[in-house]
């Protein structure tokens, strides 16, 4: 354990993406320790999660101190960092397996301070379901681009339901979730899940969205050494070579 989330495995992956950190928002928005956070999970590590959340929250303290953020907005971007990380998992859950995604949570659970837990559900629940459906296929265009009518088609095709699911649940109800991580950090979600999971044409769909979504060519590539890194630290081996990001 010692070696996949030391503070200097940690401080490594986190000095590949090319990301400037001055406040104590910008420590929260880096997007390095949700691909991280992704491929340990999916890697089947969720001992390392409360590692990387420790490190995380501490790089956040650090620099609420040194700038002098008021005890309250101090409180509020803690506890947006620990929704980071329990929403990156869920999200990411599609992907990696629920089992995976409930063990990661515990682990996490078990480090996060009482204050920084949330006791209510994030997501509405009492959206019909047509509106969920209506909801799902406004991100999803959004998402895909250009290439929506073509993936939605090729899972229509092969199986309505896995359509119908993608549309409505993923798309309608977790992925489309944006309050606390928008849509390239969504993206980053699934590029880290994906990689661990050995996918090729899944991982080439989400690397062109997370370019989609904003993340500039130098970004997307980091992202992905990110995750292959951070994979193979959790044990991860690959069949398939990882595709490189389109430019």
């Amino acid at each position: 354990m010692a070696d996949i989330a030391s503070d200097e495995a940690l401080q490594h992956l986190k000095s590949l993406y090319p990301y400037r950190e001055i406040t104590s928002s910008d420590v929260i928005q880096n997007p390095w320790y949700i691909v991280t956070l992704l491929s340990f999970t999916t890697g089947n590590r969720p001992d390392a999660v409360p590692l990387l959340f420790k490190y995380v929250l501490g790089e956040l303290e650090r620099t609420q101190n040194r700038i002098g953020v008021s005890d309250v907005e101090a409180t509020r971007e803690r506890l947006l960092l620990a929704r980071r990380f329990r929403d990156a998992i869920f999200k990411g859950g599609i992907i990696s397996g629920y089992s995976k995604a409930i063990n990661a949570l515990i682990s996490l659970h078990e480090v996060t301070p009482k204050e920084l837990c949330d006791t209510k559900l994030q997501r509405e629940t009492a959206l019909s379901l047509p509106e969920v459906e209506r909801r799902g296929e406004v991100f999803f265009r959004e998402y895909y681009g250009e290439t929506a009518d073509y993936v939605q088609g090729l899972l229509d095709k092969i199986y309505p339901d896995m359509g119908w699911f993608s549309n409505t649940i993923a798309y309608g109800v977790v992925y489309g979730y944006t309050e606390v991580l928008n849509q390239l950090e969504t993206a980053y979600v699934l590029v880290g899940a994906l990689i661990a999971v050995d996918t090729p044409r899944q991982i080439g769909w989400h690397l062109a969205n997370a370019r989609r979504g904003g993340a500039s060519l130098e970004q997307a590539r980091a992202a992905r050494q990110i995750a292959i890194e951070a994979s193979r630290s959790a044990g991860v081996i690959w069949r398939n070579e990882v595709p490189e990001v389109k430019e």
